[in-house]
C-alpha cells in the first residue's frame, strides 16, 4: 500500500474497531425484528454483540499502547458503546424480555452522564471514569449476551440452561452498578465544579 499500512494495521486500528461496533447495531436490530426470533437469529445476534464488546476492549488497548489516541476516538468510542447498549436494550424491551423501566434507568443514566461530561468539558473540566463504570459495563454485557440468546438450551433430556433467566438476574446486578456509578458521577461532577 502507498501509505505503508498493512490490512492488519487498518483492521486493528482503534477507530476501525469503534466503527465496527456502530456497524453491528443495525445487524443486531434486524436479527431481532421478527416477532419471535428463533434460536439461530438470537445466537447470531449474541455473537455480534459479543464481538462488538470485545472490540471495545481492543480499541482502548491499541489506542493507548500504540499511541493512536485521537479526538475522533475520544468522541466516538463512548458514543458507540452507548448506542450499542441502548439499541440492544430497546429491542429486548420490545420483545418484553426485560422490563421497560430497567431499560429506561440504564438509558437515562447513560444520557445523564454524557450530559454531565459535556457540561464539564465546556468549562474546561474533566470527570474521570470510575472503576464502578467499568463494573457497570461488564455486568451490562454479562446480562445482555444471555438475554440475546434468550432460549432454553438442552444439554441432556433433563438438564438445560435458560439463558433468558440467567441474563435477567445478571441484569439486576447491572442495574445496581448503573445507579451506583451514576450517583458517583454526579458526586464527582459537583466536586469538579466546586474546585
Amino acid at each position: 500500500m502507498a501509505s505503508g499500512r498493512s490490512f492488519k494495521d487498518i483492521v486493528l486500528h482503534p477507530n476501525t474497531l469503534t466503527l465496527f461496533r456502530v456497524v453491528t447495531i443495525p445487524g443486531i436490530v434486524i436479527l431481532l425484528l421478527p416477532q419471535e426470533p428463533g434460536k439461530l437469529f438470537c445466537f447470531i445476534a449474541a455473537i455480534l454483540f459479543s464481538l462488538a464488546a470485545i472490540s471495545d476492549g481492543l480499541d482502548g488497548y491499541y489506542a493507548r499502547s500504540l499511541g493512536l489516541v485521537s479526538n475522533f476516538g475520544k468522541f466516538m468510542d463512548p458514543l458507540a458503546d452507548k448506542l450499542l447498549v441502548m439499541s440492544t436494550l430497546t429491542m429486548l424491551t420490545w420483545h418484553q424480555w426485560i422490563p421497560g423501566w430497567i431499560a429506561c434507568i440504564i438509558v437515562g443514566r447513560e444520557l445523564a452522564v454524557t450530559g454531565l461530561r459535556g457540561i464539564a468539558a465546556e468549562q474546561g473540566k474533566v470527570i474521570a471514569a470510575e472503576k464502578l463504570g467499568k463494573y457497570k459495563m461488564g455486568f451490562q454485557i454479562g446480562a445482555i449476551i444471555p438475554l440475546l440468546l434468550h432460549h432454553k438450551y438442552y444439554f441432556t433430556e433433563s438438564f438445560f440452561l435458560d439463558f433468558g433467566q440467567v441474563g435477567y438476574w445478571v441484569l439486576w446486578i447491572a442495574l445496581v452498578f448503573t445507579i451506583w456509578s451514576g450517583a458517583e458521577y454526579f458526586r464527582n461532577y459537583s466536586k469538579v465544579i466546586r474546585s
